[in-house]
């Protein structure tokens, strides 16, 4: 009974020094931090020739993750210009989260649809720059003057003097003192480094300022830049300004005017409305714009970031070539399972074969069934042409993910389009995740799946598979989500003419 009162007493002790700490003891366990603000557009950068000097180039808006959410980057305010394609903008070119070079908005315009009775989309144009190498750090050299250990009073203490043998100890009767060159180096080593004073206005001399001039002066540049206007940081933008330039854009924008009306009509970053030719308008015909979708169209993910985030490679390599063989046939076999689903629902036949399909089911016996036999063992595989398959990991420690499109020959109905997106399960077996089938006859009615590549349109470090939806006459995006070998649409943008 003694020891239990003990141990009640002691949590009593415990829980009262908690409470006299007060709310300072207790604030210190938690910290909150303000939750990032992400604005983060995606787009689609097409272009033919060399991708150094394109022949066309554009840039297609698709997403923008902006309040938590994904909207539409072609429409997302329009106040004249959509707020994704805004000159200015820097977006930087993606292969599967890695950059590839940077694309410098110039201008936006607004096509004209085929029909000619309204606007179409809205699409960016802009220069393209190849990725800049990173600088090379100074080469670390060794001093050409080593320290040197000399002994002092005590011999068997070991003790580090000044050069040329010099021995700070003022018990050491062979320490010399060794005085500074003029200019305020010391004498021995080149490479130490010094702290030189300014030289005066008047007279020949170096002056150093006080201490307390020091701390005025820095007392004065810290209430000054107090008091200097800065951009808002919860002000939404795509744009990349450094401090500098944000703290001289608002200050000339605000010495302009007295009070605060002045101040917002002076906003640099507001449009302007004006008659005559706008300033560098002239990149309008230096910059060559692609029309259509020619044959030798080529596609890379397009990302604008306010922020600077780390790279985030989902390429997934292959093991060795028998790893790659093996995923490539599993993918086949959906692909032409997936086929021959479509051929029979979508393709009816003709009367003539459906004649001959009477004829054999009416037939009974042993003979019927040994020729269905024979005829399922030879029927001919369908060649599938221009194969690509490709492997991703879509976020941290994920399962692999592939996809897999190809087509078949002919032309109209015969001309079938493929795509199947799988992942592999924690066995390794591979799951088909999304399947689409359509051939060039019917694309009004069931589009076709081109898969652009993998990209991060979150921020979020997981990325999602960007595909484009090509119709008879138009053609959309569309972002999916496959988690568990189950892919789930979480955008599309409108409708491209």
């Amino acid at each position: 009974m003694k020891d239990l009162r003990l141990g009640v007493a002691m949590c009593g002790v415990m829980i009262c020094g908690a409470v006299l700490a007060g709310p300072s003891a207790l604030g210190q366990m938690h910290k909150v931090a303000k939750p990032q603000q992400v604005v983060r557009a995606v787009g689609v950068y097409e272009w033919t020739g060399d991708m150094a000097k394109p022949t066309a180039s554009r840039l297609i808006p698709v997403s923008l993750y902006i309040n938590g959410k994904l909207e539409d980057a072609g429409i997302y305010l329009a106040r004249p210009v959509p707020f994704a394609l805004e000159t200015g903008n820097v977006y930087e070119l993606e292969k599967a989260g890695v950059g590839k070079g940077l694309l410098d908005l110039s201008y936006a315009r607004r096509v004209q649809t085929a029909d000619g009775e309204g606007r179409g989309a809205w699409l960016g144009y802009g220069s393209y720059k190849p990725p800049v190498a990173a600088k090379r750090g100074p080469v670390l050299r060794a001093s050409k003057t080593l320290p040197v250990i000399v002994s002092s009073g005590d011999n068997s203490r070991p003790h580090f003097g000044k050069r040329g043998g010099t021995d700070s100890s003022p018990g050491d009767s062979t320490a010399t003192e060794s005085k500074p060159a003029e200019g305020g180096a010391p004498a021995g080593d080149p490479d130490r480094p010094t702290l030189k004073g300014h030289s005066a206005e008047t007279g020949g001399g170096s002056a150093a300022p006080t201490t307390g001039a020091s701390n005025q002066a820095g007392s004065q540049a810290s209430n000054q830049a107090s008091n200097d206007p800065a951009d808002d940081p919860d002000r939404p933008t795509l744009k990349r300004r450094s401090p500098e330039e944000a703290k001289k854009a608002k200050v000339e924008a605000e010495s302009q005017g007295d009070g605060a009306v002045e101040a917002l009509n002076n906003d640099p970053n507001r449009p302007n409305l004006h008659y005559g030719k706008p300033a560098g308008s002239s990149t309008a015909t230096e910059l060559p714009k692609l029309v259509g979708t020619p044959a030798d169209l080529r596609q890379m993910v397009a990302v604008s970031d306010a922020v600077d985030r780390d790279q985030h490679d989902f390429a997934r390599p292959w093991v060795d070539g028998a790893e790659r063989a093996s995923v490539l046939a599993k993918m086949e076999e959906m692909a032409r399972a997936k086929l021959a689903a479509y051929v029979d629902v979508a393709i009816p036949a003709s009367p003539v074969a459906a004649a001959k399909s009477v004829a054999k089911k009416d037939a009974r016996g042993k003979k019927a069934g040994h020729r269905s036999a024979a005829k399922a063992a030879v029927a001919p595989v369908v060649a599938l042409l221009d194969t690509q398959l490709k492997g991703y990991t879509l976020s941290y420690g994920g399962a692999a993910t592939y996809i897999f499109s190809a087509h078949t020959a002919g032309t109209g109905a015969a001309l079938r389009y493929v795509t199947v997106v799988a992942q592999a399960d924690d066995l390794g077996n591979i799951k088909p995740a999304l399947q689409s089938v359509t051939d060039a006859a019917h694309l009004d009615r069931t589009p076709e799946m081109r898969f652009v590549d993998a990209v991060d349109a979150e921020a979020s470090n997981r990325a999602s598979l960007l595909f484009e939806l090509r119709s008879q006459g138009s053609r959309q995006f569309a972002l999916y989500r496959v988690i568990a070998a189950e892919a789930q649409l979480t955008f599309a943008s409108g409708p491209i003419q």
